[in-house]
């Protein structure tokens, strides 16, 4: 996969605030005072043959995260060659020499988690987070890629990567605004700059990579010394040096790869462009090229982003959401990289105001923060936001922003791993004065304003995007630099590979912190689980409503009381809220589901007392004001018609209608908005009705995980919940009816023009959550399309080569759940993949049930699993609240072990038997009605209509 966002390593100076109680109307004051430096011990060595190795220990749960990073990226890439090195990493994925066969199914086997790769400008890199006794399975795995690779590449395996990769360029495309990313890279870097072209590369440089090409490019830069390589976890340096030598220490370094340097490309001019495209309003962004990472500015400019961008509380979000209502949102983000940055603004213009307003009102706000930069105020509010964002990445040890992440990045890029706390430094030593000299140096000019407007019927986006011309190439590009060669040596290894993986025949307990239990005055319940990492508390109100309680009355209530509840309460507006929120370092986040309506809240423990009353009045006391209302409402009804022009948001707001019936509680768009008519007529009464009535502290529980106790969190919960009153009316009962299964499949197609991809969505209901027969349901599930390696999704993407994923999902629900199955497949190929999601339901509910190898592999995946997937406070929370929503004992985290291996075949048959019934699917294909309609109903399935976004039958 392609990396879209790079890791902001910058934090500062904590802000703790002084915070007055939640019904005091004073301004908050905040006193910054300095926080002790973040550190993230380490090992570093390197190996003789140039392999550099970082260890991390953390043995707070046994696992190891495993991160390789190769110094190579599409930056890397010669003319004509764009995309390949995201082409490689797919490559890297389809076996190697002394392991045939996709990459996956080991690691599933020995309960990995976070397993991927990604490709960015300036690396690849690989990781997984593996339980502490496959460390070796996963290391043996890493060094036969890396250093047995070529001759188990051919032109088959080349052949189906290259149609993966081209499929996930037809699936970002097909997105509204997919298309933004190569254009504004050709308008702003000059044509021989290596950041010009996108890393998913063209489709005719993809279609032209050749198998020469492969092996040239890993002979060039996937040597042990282009190679760094990062353990993080349950592990010492002794033991990491003794099995990274063994494994990795024969693998040859490499010839030197030569650097490119830093090339800003700063433009002195503005210059702007417009492009059409399958979307439902006009987007405006704006584009700098600043600092590459680690240089002394680029600190400042990400706080410069957050005060102009970053939220409710940034300059432009004020004005042009608050004050001028000319957008529906508005944005401001660094993205660093190794050779430039980019600052980037997005605004989303709303419907019927001129583009042109918008970009005047950004450029007066622009010129004054450019005057006179940002206040004492704005400053320690940014610094406090960014540095509770980096506490709260510190707590994981791998996966896409954890530990070994910042660590591999510091080392890659800056040459040590703990170059992070230059950064750190910097941004603790900003100053109003500072913030504004870096601005007015590198975003006072030669930006580059692209405006995306809604296409007009029949137009040619291809030929759009072949007219895009670009930055021609300019003088100044610095030469690459190539190391002097070393005199690097290998070892000889005692690995047997013709053995083969490692067998992995032991695993590591799972170790679930004791669930306790205590009640408020008031009798609210309070469940806690202590997590003691980091200094981070996590609370969640769990109240039994969701969208399951706008049954009957308008859709999309219950999700816009919940986006309501933290925009002002009786005695703050919402701006005070956030600034609060900012001031405190906390989170609060209001959710919605089928079932349940939640408020949760992930403080700092330095400031946990003042954010749990902050918490509470916006729990207890939203107030619906009107100007409240009717910003929301606007930018509500824009996400319904966002969600109309995107495949994914038509299928999920068509589909459930048609399986459980427009009068069932779930029979409701899944993206819980509603309907447009519903969200118009709704007031301040229907909101604080629905508040009171479901919003009560008896229809609640208070589930907390974290760096507390039972003595500590009660009383702070009693002052703050413990006199709450329940109202007198009873608390209503919600009707969940039970739905018969349909007797004739049915197909909808959804006409979505011009579309490079079609949607499938086939849908189905399934027992309830707490039904029986709920594990063996998964795992029939997990078999046909819940893992990677599972009979869907190996058809579609690694045999057929039509899709970058198909999978099929069970949504846990009180009610009967919904099975859904989704592939996006080129428009092409959409009957035939629809042929071929038949013929696997068909296969699996009759002629091939589940094999016992199948179920074997998945139990064994999900128990051993189990340490992994609980690493973090926000894993042990989400087990305490499905818990209580469904049931469930407070052991049952602890036995899962013994309920999952415990399933039989038997079991597993029957319910796949009963959850894949080919005659009650539902279908729902979104795509380019001329080229699919034809083919799809040639297949006779069922009944075929066409319906539009709303699900009305098109005539």
């Amino acid at each position: 996969m392609i990396q879209s966002t790079a890791l902001a390593l910058a934090i500062a100076v904590s802000g703790c605030a002084s915070t007055p109680a939640a019904h005091d109307t004073k301004p908050v004051t905040t006193t910054p005072t300095a926080a002790p430096m973040i550190d993230i011990p380490f090992t570093r060595f390197q190996l003789s043959n140039g392999l550099t190795v970082v260890v991390h220990e953390d043995h707070k749960a046994p696992v190891v995260a495993v991160s390789i990073w190769y110094h190579v990226g599409s930056a890397d890439e010669p003319t004509g060659k764009t995309g390949f090195a995201h082409l490689f990493e797919h490559l890297m994925f389809s076996g190697s020499e002394n392991h045939k066969g996709t990459y996956f199914a080991p690691f599933e086997k020995a309960g990995a988690t976070g397993m991927n790769g990604t490709t960015w400008f300036d690396r690849t890199n690989y990781f997984e987070t593996v339980p502490t006794t496959a460390l070796d399975m996963a290391l043996w795995m890493e060094s036969d890629r890396m250093g047995h690779l070529l001759s188990a590449i051919g032109k088959p395996e080349l052949d189906t990567q290259r149609g993966v990769v081209q499929n996930e360029k037809r699936q970002g495309e097909n997105r509204p605004y997919g298309r933004t990313d190569q254009n504004i890279l050709s308008n702003a870097f000059p044509a021989n700059h290596p950041y010009q072209h996108d890393t998913i590369g063209s489709m005719a440089d993809l279609d032209a990579a050749s198998l020469d090409d492969v092996k040239q490019w890993f002979r060039d830069y996937y040597g042990a010394a282009n190679t760094t390589i990062v353990l993080a976890g349950d592990i010492t340096p002794a033991v990491a040096r003794e099995k990274v030598q063994k494994y990795f220490g024969d693998i040859p370094a490499g010839p030197p790869v030569p650097r490119q340097q830093p090339w800003v490309a700063q433009r002195e001019t503005s210059t702007q462009g417009t492009q059409s495209d399958h979307v439902a309003q006009v987007r405006i962004y704006r584009e700098w090229n600043v600092p590459q990472l680690g240089a002394p500015d680029n600190p400042l400019l990400e706080l410069a982003a957050q005060v102009l961008g970053g939220g409710k509380t940034s300059r432009l979000y004020q004005r042009l959401v608050y004050q001028d209502k000319l957008v529906d949102d508005v944005s401001v983000e660094l993205q660093t990289f190794a050779l430039a940055s980019q600052f980037v603004l997005s605004a989303d213009v709303k419907k019927g105001v001129d583009p042109a307003r918008v970009e005047a009102a950004i450029a007066d706000e622009w010129a004054k923060f450019l005057k006179d930069g940002p206040t004492a105020d704005e400053l320690a509010r940014a610094q406090t936001s960014v540095r509770a964002s980096f506490i709260r990445g510190l707590e994981e040890v791998g996966g896409f922003r954890g530990k070994a992440v910042i660590l591999a990045q510091s080392q890659v890029y800056l040459g040590d791993p703990g170059a992070y706390k230059k950064d750190l430094e910097r941004t603790a030593a900003a100053t109003p004065a500072s913030v504004l000299e870096a601005a007015r140096k590198w975003i006072a000019r030669g930006d580059y304003t692209l405006t995306v407007v809604p296409a007009k019927a029949g137009a040619d986006l291809a030929a759009e995007d072949k007219a895009v011309q670009g930055l021609p190439a300019r003088d100044g590009k610095p030469a690459s630099v190539t190391p002097p060669a070393k005199n690097y040596t290998t070892e000889k290894s005692d690995v047997d590979r013709s053995r083969g993986v490692p067998d992995v025949s032991q695993f590591p307990e799972l170790s679930f912190p004791a669930v306790q239990r205590g009640k408020l005055k008031n009798g609210i319940e309070v469940i806690l689980a202590e997590r003691h990492t980091i200094p981070v508390t996590q609370i969640q109100m769990q109240f039994n409503a969701g969208y399951a309680a706008d049954h009957g009355s308008k859709l999309g209530t219950a999700s816009f009381v919940s986006s309501m509840l933290d925009e002002g309460t009786k005695t703050l507006d919402s701006i005070e809220i956030a600034k609060r929120r900012e001031s405190l370092g906390a989170i609060i986040r209001p959710g919605t589901g089928l079932d349940t309506s939640s408020v949760g809240l992930n403080a700092l423990n330095a400031n946990l007392a003042p954010s749990i009353e902050l918490f509470a009045d916006v729990v207890r006391n939203p107030a619906f004001r009107d100007a409240d209302i009717e910003r929301i409402r606007a930018q509500w009804l824009a996400g319904i018609a966002q969600e109309k022009t995107q495949p994914q948001g038509m299928a999920l707001r068509t589909l459930p209608p048609l399986l459980y019936g427009a009068d069932h509680a779930y029979g409701i768009p899944f993206t819980g908005s509603g309907t447009e008519a519903a969200i118009k007529s709704l007031g301040a009464t229907d909101l604080a009705a629905f508040h009171q009535t479901w919003y009560r502290p008896d229809n609640v529980k208070i589930l907390v995980a974290g760096d507390t106790t039972l003595a500590t969190i009660v009383p702070l919960l009693d002052k703050a919940f413990g006199d709450w009153t329940a109202p007198a009316t009873p608390l209503p009962a919600k009707k969940i009816a039970h739905v018969a299964a349909q007797t004739k499949p049915r197909v909808f197609l959804i006409d979505r023009k011009d579309s490079p991809q079609s949607l499938i969505f086939a849908g189905s209901l399934a027992d309830p959550t707490t039904s029986s027969d709920y594990l063996p349901t998964q795992t029939a599930n997990s078999v046909f399309g819940g893992t990677f390696t599972s009979r869907l999704n190996m058809n579609l993407r690694e045999n057929k080569r039509w899709s970058y994923g198909a999978r099929s999902s069970l949504s846990d629900a009180l009610g009967q759940r919904p099975l859904i199955l989704q592939a996006p497949v080129q428009t092409d190929k959409t009957a035939e993949s629809v042929a071929e999601t038949l013929k696997e339901v068909r296969s699996v509910a009759g002629s091939n049930p589940p094999t016992q190898v199948e179920i074997d592999k998945i139990k064994a995946q999900r128990v051993r699993a189990l340490p992994g997937s609980y690493e973090t406070t926000g894993a042990v929370l989400g087990a305490l609240a499905t818990n209580q929503l469904y049931g469930r004992a407070d052991d049952y985290v602890s036995t899962l072990k013994q309920k999952i291996e415990a399933q039989t075949q038997a079991q597993v048959d029957a319910a796949a038997k009963s959850l894949f019934v080919p005659n009650a699917l539902t279908w729902v294909i979104v795509g380019d009605l001329a080229k699919i309609e034809k083919p799809v109903r040639a297949l006779k399935i069922g009944e075929t209509k066409v319906i539009d976004a709303d699900g009305n039958v098109v005539k």
